[in-house]
């Protein structure tokens, strides 16, 4: 018998060099897939460090979720520029805005609000938390609206007025006023919970 041949044992396994190379193979194939898996979840942690990483180098909460309020901004000039013609980027923009508008307000319903609570604003974190209410609705009524409708960007317009009230009173009153209230420990770790929620939803 030459080496490339194999003989089966009492039990019907291959022996030999053949049940050798067999067994190569498929870990050579487990290995492969074990590396594709690897890279998949390395480049989907890549990605979730990328989108986060504004927030995640701003220096504290207040500054972090002040430059997330500007990148909204941007979004909304983006639609603001486009007409009824731009049906594909207007329905491209409506998603970034999404979800950048749904990761912030996890941040904020999940860290910063239940802060303001245990800081005696509950009345204020309550109206903020609702106001987050209208902003799903917007959200949903241009969803299911048609993009080329002059009633969308009128939509838009009125969406973008109420998101501004509700950034101007937590970046000139309740933000900066939470941050005073707190020590500089407890403001490090409402930036690092923040990011927490940030990146889960990134």
């Amino acid at each position: 018998m030459t080496t490339t041949e194999a003989t089966r044992d009492s039990k019907g396994r291959f022996t030999g060099s053949k049940a050798a190379s067999e067994g190569h193979g498929l870990g050579a194939l487990a290995g492969a897939a074990a590396g594709g898996a690897a890279l998949g979840l390395l480049a989907w942690f890549g990605r979730k460090a990328l989108v986060q990483a504004p927030s995640a180098l701003a220096g504290d909460w207040v500054e972090a979720l002040t430059l997330e309020h500007a990148a909204v901004a941007r979004i909304f000039d983006a639609l603001e520029a486009t007409d009824e013609h731009a049906t594909t980027r207007r329905n491209l923009l409506l998603m970034q805005l999404k979800h950048a508008l749904t990761k912030h307000a996890i941040e904020e319903e999940n860290v910063i609000y239940p802060a303001l609570r245990e800081a005696g604003q509950i009345e204020a974190a309550d109206e903020l938390n609702k106001e987050h209410g209208y902003v799903k609705q917007y959200l949903y009524e241009l969803e299911n609206m048609p993009t080329a409708s002059p009633d969308w960007i009128a939509t838009v317009r009125r969406f973008r007025t109420d998101i501004e009230a509700h950034v101007a009173e937590e970046e000139e009153n309740l933000f900066p006023m939470l941050r005073a209230q707190l020590t500089e420990e407890k403001n490090k770790a409402l930036t690092l919970a923040m990011n927490k929620e940030g990146f889960k939803m990134a």
